[in-house]
This record gives structure tokens, sequence and C-alpha cells, in this order.
């Protein structure tokens, strides 16, 4: 694989790439790993086999019910009509659209099996998500990673949010189509993926500008924490950091914005 032509860690410096976001929370909303509520999402996780029982508010009509209820019936998942309150009660009053799902939990890889997924693609991108606490956040990064064919996510298992029914509803269904591994320690999953000969790129307020930046051969890419950016552990192992250049008065992006811009420059490149 040819070598990127950058600095080594050695030479470059480490200034926090994202500043506090007032906008986006500070902790993960409580996960509900056995629902998913919203149109879209309920669609493509009843096109994944994956739904149990659908929940339909009484007096809710319209083209995509009836698309939702046939596909239902096709997957021999029961339908059960029943009262806004009593679909907001499932949903701790978070927006269902009318439609709440019971579907199997959501199965994480492990990186290994992430790896083996993937092991004959050729230029293979990795997401790798530092402590990424918004779950709106998580949700437009997955269906941003979706669109631009990322071979697969790697979120840390604890003090980040997970596939909860907001995630897969803001991510209108690509949770189901993108490989998503959950793992205890990023630092040695980074330390796994050099061994596998896959450059890891950090995202910082200095170093290679964005456009500069050499995307051949394997490649995974970390997107810090909303608030504090990389973790200085896992700064430490990356190969090259990545910036953008920011002109205005608030020198920060949100991190699904961050995120899905390299995204994008990537595939823009590849293409």
């Amino acid at each position: 694989m040819r070598k990127p032509q950058n600095k080594r860690k050695s030479d470059r410096q480490r200034p926090k790439f994202d500043k506090k976001n007032q906008q986006e929370a500070d902790v993960p909303t409580p996960e509900m790993d056995d629902v998913v509520l919203g149109k879209h999402a309920t669609i493509e996780a009843l096109q994944a086999n994956r739904g149990n029982k659908l929940f339909l508010q009484e007096d809710i009509k319209g083209n995509k019910i009836e698309e939702i209820k046939q596909l239902a019936q096709e997957k021999i998942v029961s339908i059960k009509w029943v009262p806004k309150s009593k679909l907001d009660e499932m949903v701790d009053g978070l927006n269902h659209q009318g439609i709440v799902l019971k579907i199997t939990p959501y199965e994480y890889l492990s990186l290994s099996e992430l790896l083996e997924k993937t092991k004959e693609k050729e230029n293979r991108f990795f997401l790798i998500l530092d402590s990424i606490m918004d779950p709106h956040n998580l949700g437009s990064i997955l269906r941003t990673a979706d669109a631009v064919n990322v071979d697969g996510v790697i979120i840390p298992k604890h003090r980040a949010v997970g596939v909860t029914p907001v995630v897969v509803k803001t991510s209108t269904g690509a949770v189901e189509h993108i490989p998503i591994s959950r793992v205890t320690n990023l630092s040695q999953t980074v330390k796994e993926l050099k061994k596998e000969n896959i450059w890891v790129f950090g995202t910082d307020m200095e170093g290679t500008d964005y456009t500069q930046w050499n995307v051949s051969g394997d490649i995974a890419l970390i997107i810090g924490n909303e608030g504090k950016g990389m973790g200085q552990a896992l700064k430490k192992e990356v190969d090259e950091m990545i910036t953008i250049p920011i002109d205005g008065h608030v020198q920060s992006l949100n991190a699904s914005v961050a995120a899905g811009l390299l995204m994008y420059e990537v595939h823009r490149k590849r293409r």
C-alpha cells in the first residue's frame, strides 16, 4: 500500500478539533433497543426482517401507512391499533409519527467480525466515532456513511450513544445497511487496525488541510466527541491529523457536519 505523503505523528501538533457546542447533548439518552419509530425506519427494519409486532395509531391513515401494513403482513408481523397516548408511553414521548415497531435488538459486530466481513474489499473506509453522545448526530452520521459506502462504523461501548430509536429514525433506516462494531477500547482498536495496514486519521484544529488528504489504500477516520474532541490517548495512535479550515467567528463544526464533509471528500477523491 502506498504510504500517505504526510508528517508522521511525532511531528504534528495536537490541539482539539471540536470545541463545545452548546446545542448538542452532553449525555446519551436512555437506550430502548427493542423498538423502531417513524415511517422510513419502520420500513427498513421490516425489510431487514427485524420486526416482531407493529403498533399503529388508531386514527392514522395515508399511502405510506398502507405500504407499512402490507409489508408487515408479508413479513408475518402482527399489527395492533392503539391510541396515541399508548404509543407516547411506549417510547417515552419521542416523535413516533403514529408508528412503533417492536424489533429484535440491533446486533453489533465485533472488530474481528467487521474486518472479516470486509476483507475482500479494496480501499476500505472505516469511520471511528469517539464518544459521540447525541443520538441525532449518530443517526445523521450513519445516514451519510451509507450514502458514501463507508465499509463500517466503529463506536465505543461506554460513554457513547448506541443504536437507539432516535438514532434509527434520524438515519432514516440507514442503520440497517451499514455494519456497526461496538468495542471496549478505541485505542486498542486503532492499534489492531494499524496491524491490518489500515491508515488511521484523526480530526483536529491543526493538521493537513482536508483537500490535500491522501485517501488511497485502506483508511479509518476518527470523529471526536461533540464537546471535547478526540481523547488524548487516541490522538497518540493516529498516523495523521486532518483539519477543516474555518474562517468565521465560530471555530468548530457540528460533529455530523464535519463527518459528512470529510466522508464526501473521500468519496469525491475515490470517484
